[in-house]
């Protein structure tokens, strides 16, 4: 009987034995097997997605806490340069560390303080957004097709996150909710950490989507420079609507009624002659009221502009139109200059540019001037992107100390009219290494005096008939005017203050307010235009409100401001 109770004992102690220690060996090896499977699809889901998202890693070095925070990288440095950046990143904070150590620390409290104080503006709209891309890239490490509690919750903080950011750029305008939802989300975050603690794939993720960013990035600005060029080559739709209805009602006019007014003073020495050479309506008609509204004395001002036969009706039927007041305008047609010379077209065709404009007979007719006006003694040359602010008839006044071209130069670096010889000269030819000097200062065309006089006795044209047959033969110069202008006017250029012509309104947003109230002529040099959509916004006005938008035929082609 005892035996008997004794085994019954036994036998429930193993039973309770085994129901107690199973489940500890089956959790403990369900537990095992679980990170396994987890490890091992991590890795297969991350080769997954570089497989599918096409993510290219970059060869880079992964810098160290305190190697990465002196400096800032605009984008991916290789080969040595990289290692240049490293040396030079190492000795900043190196030195930084040094200085803070040798500060008393009263002083690097306050340092610390004001830093504190002056820490970048929207710091949490660029957290939420940070906060969003870690997610996604947690999102990434999980099993296709998962559907487990976390891939849902992780989904759900992107979604309320991205919600509740909107279009919002600034920390003022996000609401108490932006600020719970990045809590949540930090939470999240944390429980996505301890469950993917292997940073290296973290970083190594990263890392790709930040190559292929950037190389979408270096995509997109090739795209946008190729449309920027394409949108300054082309017309607007409005000026060339300007200029059908302006030629429309040219040839419904009499002959004689196509005269402009004053012609008897065309030749008359005595008066203040500008030269436009352009095909575009608009722009000759901001010069030409720019000119006269600022002028001393507007009756003595003759404006000769040039154009093509195609665009003569237009430009003669605006300012039939649209007299300038008391000045003078003559209009002519570059295809009624017979006396050029016959392989001048061909010459220009051979000159190699991105821009035909730049080879354009318009734009190198300005070295026949002597030719276009043989009564004249001394001309301004202007181009037709230019606006004028102050009186003009005072460059006649100065003094060019018996050199033919006045101009400002364009040699101070820094400015962004910067140029130098030897960016659009090739030095390495021989003939240009032994005729002329690199570090010589450079200048603009846009707003230029010319004495007309000196150019005859020196055949400058015939200088500049060599530099561009010499051209067509070899690669010497850069394709345009200015290139040829700086050889052809060697050591034939005075220098103007630099307040009489102000470059840079077309390419640079940057000139500063004080230079533009300050200059008698500013220049929309560049691409940028004011007439053109991809003008600069802030500078657009000082052209604009010498255009007349109420004429009929500008609002029928809906031009305006």
């Amino acid at each position: 009987m005892r035996r008997f109770r004794r085994c019954t004992r036994i036998s429930i102690l193993s039973l309770l034995s085994i129901s107690v220690l199973t489940p500890i060996f089956l959790l403990s090896f369900r537990l095992k097997n679980l990170n396994s499977d987890v490890s091992r699809d991590f890795v297969e889901d991350l080769s997954i997605l570089e497989e599918v998202e096409g993510l290219k890693e970059p060869t880079l070095v992964v810098y160290r806490d305190g190697e990465h925070s002196s400096t800032v990288s605009s984008g991916t440095t290789y080969g040595g340069e990289e290692k240049n950046q490293q040396n030079l990143s190492e000795q900043k904070v190196s030195s930084s560390r040094e200085k803070e150590k040798s500060r008393p620390k009263g002083v690097q409290h306050s340092q610390g303080v004001q830093s504190h104080s002056q820490r970048p503006l929207d710091e949490k709209v660029k957290e939420m957004k940070d906060q969003v891309i870690r997610a996604k890239v947690y999102l990434s490490f999980a099993p296709p097709g998962s559907n487990s509690h976390f891939v849902k919750e992780i989904k759900l903080r992107i979604k309320e996150l991205e919600r509740a950011m909107g279009d919002v750029t600034k920390d003022s305008r996000l609401s108490r909710r932006a600020t719970q939802k990045m809590k949540a989300m930090d939470s999240t975050l944390l429980k996505a950490s301890r469950m993917y603690p292997d940073c290296s794939a973290m970083v190594k993720t990263l890392r790709a989507m930040m190559y292929n960013t950037e190389e979408q990035l270096r995509s997109q600005r090739h795209q946008t420079s190729f449309l920027v060029q394409l949108a300054a080559r082309t017309a607007p739709k409005g000026l060339h609507c300007l200029s059908m209805r302006l030629t429309t009602e040219y040839f419904s006019l009499q002959p004689e009624e196509r005269e402009l007014p004053n012609q008897h003073k065309l030749q008359n020495p005595d008066f203040y002659h500008f030269a436009v050479f352009s095909d575009n309506v608009l722009a000759c008609s901001v010069v030409v009221n720019s000119t006269v509204s600022t002028a001393r004395d507007p009756e003595r001002i003759v404006f000769h502009i040039v154009t093509d036969s195609v665009n003569l009706p237009a430009m003669t039927m605006w300012f039939l139109m649209n007299p300038p007041g008391k000045a003078t305008i003559q209009i002519q047609s570059i295809d009624g200059f017979e006396w050029l010379p016959t392989k001048y077209n061909e010459n220009l065709q051979k000159q190699k540019g991105l821009d035909p404009r730049y080879a354009s007979a318009l734009n190198h007719l300005r070295f026949y001037l002597p030719d276009i006006f043989p009564s004249l003694d001394k001309i301004v040359f202007l181009d037709h992107d230019v606006v004028v602010q102050k009186d003009l008839t005072r460059l006649w006044d100065i003094n060019t100390k018996g050199k033919v071209n006045g101009a400002v130069e364009t040699c101070r670096e820094g400015e962004p009219s910067f140029r130098r010889m030897d960016m659009f000269i090739n030095f390495t030819d021989p003939l240009v290494e032994k005729s002329f000097d690199a570090n010589t200062c450079t200048w603009a065309f846009g707003m230029n005096i010319f004495d007309l006089q000196k150019w005859r006795k020196r055949n400058l044209t015939a200088l500049y008939h060599n530099y561009l047959e010499l051209g067509s033969q070899r690669q010497l110069l850069k394709a345009g005017s200015l290139p040829i202008g700086w050889t052809t006017f060697y050591k034939h250029t005075h220098v103007l203050d630099k307040r009489w012509h102000l470059l840079g309104l077309g390419h640079d947003s940057g000139v500063a307010q004080t230079e533009i109230e300050q200059a008698a002529v500013i220049h929309y040099d560049g691409v940028m235009k004011p007439w053109l959509d991809i003008g600069i916004q802030k500078y657009k006005p000082y052209w604009t409100k010498h255009v007349s938008y109420e004429h009929p035929y500008l609002q029928q082609c809906n031009l305006h401001e």
